[in-house]
Order: C-alpha cells, then sequence, then structure tokens
C-alpha cells in the first residue's frame, strides 16, 4: 500500500505544523548528511522555525562554508 499524496499548504493545525517540522527537519538533515559523505562536498543547512529558532546542520566548520559564499 502506498503513501498518500498530499496537498502542499500551510498546516492550519499549530501542534500538527510542529510534528510535521519536526520530521521533515529530520529528513531533511539525514539526507544532507547522505548527499555530504555519498558525494565528499561541504553542505551548509540553515533553517529558522515559525518561532524564529535556529536550526542548522553542517558536514564541516559552518563558519567556513559561509565564508565561501
Amino acid at each position: 500500500m502506498g503513501r498518500k499524496k498530499i496537498q502542499i499548504k500551510t498546516i492550519m493545525d499549530e501542534r500538527n505544523r510542529q510534528v510535521t517540522f519536526q520530521k521533515r527537519r529530520f529528513g531533511l538533515m539525514k539526507k544532507a548528511m547522505e548527499l555530504s559523505v555519498l558525494c565528499d562536498c561541504q553542505i551548509g543547512l540553515i533553517i529558522f522555525n515559525s518561532n524564529n529558532k535556529l536550526v542548522q546542520y553542517s558536514s564541516h566548520d559552518m563558519d567556513s562554508i559561509l565564508l565561501r559564499y
């Protein structure tokens, strides 16, 4: 049985929005880590949630990655 396709729009329920954010944030960070290992590249990921809380992932030093940008 496959997964149900969802419509991409803002989730109105605050609790569901936070749960979805946590799950997708973890998935995105896992994909970034896998990409950095498999392709030997430097990745810097910066996320601000709706409460302006910072979440970041970097495969190397975040400052050196940002200075290159």
